[in-house]
């Protein structure tokens, strides 16, 4: 239970950086996402799902990261 708090609480700092440095360009980023079709909006988070899935897997079942 601790590693998962660390990990999340560790997510919300990588995703509050690019606010924090470039707000603006965040601004921006998110009104083109918001005008990207839904199909094309949730087939890259699927694939960020499945990139982050395969990152968790060879870290925790091969030797790849030691």
């Amino acid at each position: 239970m601790k590693l998962l708090v660390t990990v999340l609480g560790l997510i919300f700092v990588l995703e509050a950086i690019p606010y924090v440095l470039f707000p603006e360009a965040m601004q921006r980023w998110l009104g083109r996402i918001g005008q990207m079709p839904v199909g094309t909006v949730r087939a890259t988070g699927l694939f960020a799902l499945g990139v982050g899935l395969l990152l968790c897997y060879f870290t925790q079942r091969t030797g790849l990261f030691l």
